[in-house]
């Protein structure tokens, strides 16, 4: 499926195939889509989809093994000064203390530093002075992590699974923290995680990744709109005509995820799916492919 590319889209990829070995398999083949400016756009797939590798990739810090990655108009490149990117592992100085560290994250973003941000998202006064980043927990090295990824003020936020270490009431925190930033800067945000549904408050738009391919791109509230959730008396066959994402029989009748051809009948039942239900049924169309049917000719 090819994706229109809006004007001034901060990151575009083009066709980009990537393998970490000369004869291994492609972690990524042939993606191609747009991020348009200004969105928080949530990169969605299962274990090994490819998220983490289109980040690494946005952020300049691999070599593209064959398409583009363009970022801002010019190739991905590291230490972009539009760019923040956090990785999953975390990567800080372990032997620097809380506040060493902001110190290190002004001065290496010395003009473009928010600390006041920063100390909003690490919170230091939880933490001991003398505390190192070795000593924290996995949920505290996060809120540290993602303290130093705000605090730079970029244009494109590239953070990968951001909340996975952080228990309910600070990912709410800082999901919080994290949204009005976007709404006070205008940055541009690429979250990934596998959790569809922790994503689905915060993002207007998707990029759902499956086996290295590109299954859902869009903006949330259109792609929405663009399906129907339908349970109707009778056989499948009662869906010709649509495009049928995914079906299967329900009591004494069928229930799809369908993209509607045209006005649907009265004795449907038709209502919106959610964002889950709208990703799941596309990766389950994608490995089942008996499950779904284009329409008829």
């Amino acid at each position: 499926m090819v994706y229109p590319t809006p004007p001034d889209a901060p990151l575009v990829a083009s066709g980009v195939t990537q393998s970490y070995r000369r004869r291994g398999p492609a972690v990524l083949d042939g993606c191609s889509f747009a991020v348009p400016a200004g969105v928080v756009c949530g990169l969605v797939g299962p274990n090994g989809a490819g998220k983490s590798t289109v980040l690494e990739l946005a952020a300049g810090l691999r070599p593209v093994t064959s398409g583009t990655v363009e970022v801002f108009g010019g190739a991905a490149r590291a230490g972009h000064p539009r760019v923040s990117y956090l990785a999953q592992h975390r990567p800080l100085h372990q032997r620097l203390t809380v506040t060493e560290t902001l110190r290190l994250g002004a001065r290496l973003n010395a003009g473009n530093w928010d600390a006041a941000l920063a100390a909003r998202v690490a919170d230091p006064a939880r933490f001991h002075r003398r505390d190192r980043i070795a000593e924290l927990s996995g949920g505290e090295r996060t809120r540290i992590a993602l303290a130093l990824a705000l605090g730079k003020r970029a244009d494109l936020l590239l953070l990968d699974e951001p909340m996975a270490d952080l228990d309910v009431l600070a990912r709410q925190e800082l999901m919080g923290l994290l949204m009005a930033h976007v709404a006070d800067t205008g940055a541009t945000v690429v979250m990934s995680s596998h959790i569809v549904a922790e994503l689905a408050d915060a993002c207007d738009h998707l990029l759902l990744l499956d086996g290295g391919t590109v299954r859902l791109c869009g903006d949330v509230e259109e792609l929405i709109a663009a399906h129907a959730v339908v349970t109707l008396p009778g056989g499948p066959g009662r869906l010709s005509g649509h495009t049928v994402i995914e079906s299967r029989p329900a009591g004494r009748g069928t229930s799809a995820l369908i993209r509607p051809a045209g006005p649907l009948p009265g004795d449907w039942e038709v209502r919106p799916p959610s964002l889950e239900e709208l990703a799941l049924a596309h990766l389950t169309a994608a490995r089942h492919p008996a499950l779904s049917k284009e329409p008829a000719a």
